[in-house]
């Protein structure tokens, strides 16, 4: 049982994940100690600082927070359709994308707080692109959907219940590109600091040209 996954869905879904666990890798130990691919943790610190008098930074994580959210309103004015299709415009997201991440690292190195915004942004735009595949949800920024998409599904079958094993398969799978990107993440922000954004960059600007070709191919097949 399950949803029909095509490869390109496991293939992109997995990398962009990977992509997310170094960006959030490098920012977390590069800023505050703080995650840059979602908001849940950000929103708590938020509050906190509102409630502590903190308000330097409040507006700090407010200015991340809408970051974050500038990015996936600029995925939804490229993509324009919040279901997971070939066709749409993802190249061009990832040009973005890559973009963004690229031009994080000398704002980064300077230590100017509109490197981390951007680099929120991207995350936010990436985000964005990714949404729904035959009505299932696809996250590759954060993967506390995932882990509870993930925990229902071993419920269901240890009550002998119907299992969307495809689903659960990706969900597992996505984790584990997030976790590895994380800890290839650490390694790279030890060995090159900042710089190490370079590479999710490469991987998301090579990751757009890639679907752009492939979706060309798609389309010659088709004539």
């Amino acid at each position: 049982m399950g949803i029909a996954l095509p490869r390109w869905v496991w293939i992109g879904t997995c990398a962009l994940a990977a992509t997310a666990g170094m960006i959030n890798a490098v920012g977390y130990l590069g800023y505050e100690h703080q995650a840059v691919t979602h908001l849940t943790g950000t929103t708590t610190l938020l509050g906190m600082a509102i409630g502590q008098g903190r308000t330097a930074m409040a507006l700090e994580l407010a200015a991340l927070a809408l970051a974050f959210l500038g990015g996936a309103t600029l995925s939804g004015l490229i993509i324009q359709n919040g279901t997971l299709k070939l066709g749409r415009r993802y190249g061009l997201a990832l040009a973005i994308e890559s973009a963004m991440l690229a031009a994080a690292v000398p704002m980064l190195e300077r230590q100017w707080l509109a490197g981390i915004f951007l680099a929120a942004a991207a995350c936010g735009l990436q985000n964005g692109m990714v949404t729904t595949y035959s009505g299932a949800i696809i996250r590759t920024t954060h993967v506390t959907g995932l882990f509870t998409d993930l925990g229902l599904a071993l419920g269901h079958w240890i009550r002998g219940l119907p299992v969307g094993t495809r689903r659960a398969s990706l969900c597992l799978l996505i984790i584990l590109s997030f976790l590895a990107g994380g800890i290839v993440g650490v390694w790279l922000f030890q060995a090159y600091s900042y710089r190490a954004l370079y590479v999710p960059a490469v991987l998301t600007g090579s990751a757009g040209f890639s679907y752009a070709a492939y979706r060309q191919l798609q389309l010659q097949r088709q004539r």
